[in-house]
């Protein structure tokens, strides 16, 4: 079992205030994850472009030396990414569980990460896949562990920096996904993909430099192995790493060789994609029957469940903002300011700068609903979420009817649907993220946070599947098929909210 955020720890001493009236060691946390979400939406804000470039989809004018995909495989390859830093999270915990500690685990995962930037900068489509894969298992490795470095900052669970510090920790968050477009996005678009790629390398090696230097000021709870795995459960794990990939380099060594099959980037897009599908299903499937759990944690698991489901509908059309939205705006989009021609990766910067303005709004508005005693319930806010997403897909087919026969719209379109998408986030992201830990079961306290994240893959894996059957998501019609599917699942939700209050039992 992980080692809980609120158990007791031996923290930092009262007095340590070094950092905004925060223990140093938040400064170390916090300058680590900017740089590595600096790193990862810098890099993100130019994937689809640079996959497309030099194809038939890229915007014409636009810089070659991509690998000129297609949109959909692009999409494709974009959503099969995001999903896998998610699922990720979990054999990322693990292994800060049982493996090597929360720091050390950290400290592995940031040279991880570098390592894939770097093969990003490299050129070669065969780099590029291993750059991928790199990152993604880093992202899962860091995402995982450097929260829970957080709690450990902080020894008595009722200290009041302690919901403070994980504010300022969220702020380094969207702070480095601010910066990013305008640092690598710019110079990867205007300048040189792979210089760009290049960037989010220096990113992360400065994150990983103050990770090292910095790392002497946490907690000694942050290098503990709580749960170090024995001998048997060692060689256990090991012959059944190398059963599995010994099955899988046998599979794709057999159709390789044949005639019967082709090898094609499907090949590998379908199988991640289906395990991005069903692994979700099966962690709430062995969850809900595990007979340890009490009648009370049941039910609480049947009523996570329709949030779960309403969560992977938002994220499959929220995480499209990098793919659907930045293929559109790169191509179909006036983006002149007072003679300025903005690069499209700046849209990239829209949601997590509207998070920062928004956010304290949203905090603030529920405190003060919840004085008059009229804050809406978790449910509704999932279901306002969902309707305000669905909304944003609808308003998304106006520019599209606009922009026919070579005419671009404005750019305030996007601005306008970048900007429902953070308002339906902040009715559903920070609250799912609370109610996940209000209603995790006493056995699984410590992997719920994984599962919850489980959602983001399940909804990226959707927009995947359909990406890799041909389903143009850039149509209208797949457009407005997903608006309305979030706006119906955000109607049932509400209408179902009496039954899954009841299911919740005290948790509000």
């Amino acid at each position: 079992m992980a080692s809980s955020l609120t158990k007791e720890t031996p923290g930092a001493p009262a007095g340590d205030t070094a950092f905004f009236g925060h223990p140093r060691g938040l400064a170390t946390l916090f300058m680590t994850e900017m740089w590595e979400r600096f790193s990862y939406y810098g890099m993100r804000a130019l994937l689809v472009m640079y996959l497309v470039s030099g194809g038939a989809d890229a915007a014409t004018g636009s810089q070659g030396g991509g690998l000129a995909m297609t949109a959909a495989t692009a999409t494709a390859i974009y959503s099969v990414y995001v999903a896998m830093v998610y699922l990720m999270a979990m054999p990322g915990g693990w292994f800060g569980d049982r493996v090597w500690g929360a720091r050390k685990t950290v400290m592995i995962a940031t040279f991880v990460i570098v390592a894939g930037h770097l093969s990003l900068a490299l050129p070669g489509q065969a780099m590029f896949f291993v750059g991928l894969c790199l990152i993604a298992f880093g992202s899962g490795l860091l995402k995982a562990n450097i929260s829970t470095m957080v709690g450990h900052l902080y020894s008595d669970p009722k200290d009041p920096r302690r919901d403070g510090g994980f504010t300022i920790f969220y702020m380094g968050i969207n702070l480095g996904a601010v910066l990013a477009p305008f640092v690598i996005g710019i110079v990867g678009e205007k300048v040189n993909w792979h210089l760009g790629f290049g960037l989010a390398a220096a990113g992360m090696t400065l994150g990983a430099i103050q990770f090292l230097i910095g790392s002497r000021r946490l907690e000694g709870e942050s290098a503990r192995v709580p749960n170090p795995l024995s001998a048997q459960e060692k060689r256990a794990v090991i012959t059944k790493v190398l059963v599995t990939v010994a099955v899988v380099a046998a599979f794709y060594l057999l159709v390789g060789l044949t005639d019967v099959f082709r090898l094609t980037l499907n090949w590998a897009l379908i199988p991640i994609t289906l395990a991005g599908l069903l692994i979700p299903i099966a962690v709430l499937v062995k969850i809900k029957r595990d007979k340890d759990l009490s009648g009370e944690e049941q039910t609480k698991m049947t009523a996570f469940i329709y949030f779960f489901v309403a969560a992977a509908v938002f994220w499959m059309i929220f995480d499209q903002g990098a793919s659907t939205l930045s293929l559109f705006g790169d191509s179909k989009t006036e983006r002149n300011i007072f003679g300025w021609d903005m690069p499209n990766t700046l849209f990239q910067a829209l949601n997590p700068g509207f998070i920062m303005l928004l956010a304290p709004v949203f905090a603030a508005m529920w405190l003060a609903l919840a004085r008059r005693k009229h804050e809406p319930s978790t449910i509704v806010k999932f279901a306002i979420s969902l309707v305000v997403t669905g909304a944003s897909f609808f308003v998304f087919l106006v520019p599209m009817g606009m922009a026919t026969g070579g005419t671009k719209v404005t750019m305030w379109w996007l601005v306008l649907i970048f900007l429902m998408h953070t308002v339906a986030e902040l009715c559903l992201s920070p609250v799912g993220l609370s109610l996940t830990t209000k209603m995790a079961p006493a056995k699984y306290a410590s992997q719920m946070m994984g599962v919850w994240f489980l959602a983001v893959t399940a909804g990226d894996c959707v927009t995947g599947m359909l990406a890799i059957a041909g389903v143009d998501l850039n149509s209208s019609g797949v457009v407005a098929f997903e608006a309305g599917a979030a706006v119906v699942a955000g109607f049932l939700i509400w209408m179902s909210r009496n039954k899954v209050r009841a299911l919740m039992g005290e948790v509000r």
